[in-house]
């Protein structure tokens, strides 16, 4: 099953968006798919909004994009995916941290990010062939090609798994690169600033104690750690 990337058009302005998806300060922000499905496709974990029982909840989680839709899994018994099946307001937010940013004055400290937040309308994949296809880019995400190294799922282990889908409506995103910005009179001082890179790496894998000598480490692997080099 294929899922085209339509690239819903990029608002002209903010006036149109509906109002809980538009950016309230500019500064550093913007509307660019391009430049949002960047950042999700370099992120591992998403931290999903959604309302349960009308209290706000925040679940972090594993995701896949294709074309214009997230994919998010978990088990089907969970209340994410058991209470919202029938479709459900939904927000997911990723995060790309590349360094703390150190000024003259603690008032002037940030952080260097990426930041993509989507708005759109979750609910349950309930045709099993998009809840393959779904389950495979998720674990693609994370380690490309491991789907494919993967034993078949057995029928036991796709029932006990669901999977929610949501369509971005809209998306936004908000940027900050360079250093600090500090106040004119505090310019040349004695005091240090700069920025600190913050590095995101997968270290050296290590085999569980039952893999047998004979068995390599599977492309998958260094496939996933030229993600962030």
């Amino acid at each position: 099953m294929t899922h085209p990337d339509t690239r819903l058009a990029k608002p002209r302005t903010a006036n149109d968006l509906p109002r809980h998806a538009k950016i309230r300060q500019m500064n550093r922000g913007g509307y660019d798919r391009d430049l949002a499905y960047g950042i999700l496709d370099a992120g591992l974990v998403a931290h999903v909004g959604f309302i349960q029982d009308n209290r706000p909840m925040v679940i972090p989680m594993a995701y896949a994009r294709i074309g214009d839709r997230i994919y998010i899994h978990g088990a089907s018994t969970t209340r994410i995916i058991k209470a919202n099946s029938a479709g459900v307001p939904a927000s997911l937010t990723v995060t790309l941290v590349d360094g703390i940013v150190v000024a003259r004055s603690a008032f002037h400290h940030s952080m260097n990010y990426r930041c993509v937040v989507l708005h759109g309308t979750a609910h349950l994949v309930d045709d099993p062939a998009e809840q393959t296809d779904a389950l495979a880019a998720i674990t693609d995400h994370l380690l490309p090609g491991r789907w494919s190294e993967c034993r078949d799922m057995t029928p036991k282990e796709l029932k006990a798994t669901g999977v929610l889908v949501m369509d971005i409506d809209h998306a936004s995103t908000k940027v900050r690169t360079g250093g600090p910005v500090d106040d004119k009179d505090d310019l040349g001082s004695d005091i240090w600033a700069g920025v600190v890179p913050v590095v995101t790496a997968l270290g050296q894998p290590f085999s569980a104690s039952d893999v047998p000598d004979r068995s390599p480490v599977p492309p998958s692997v260094p496939a996933a750690r030229k993600k962030f080099i």
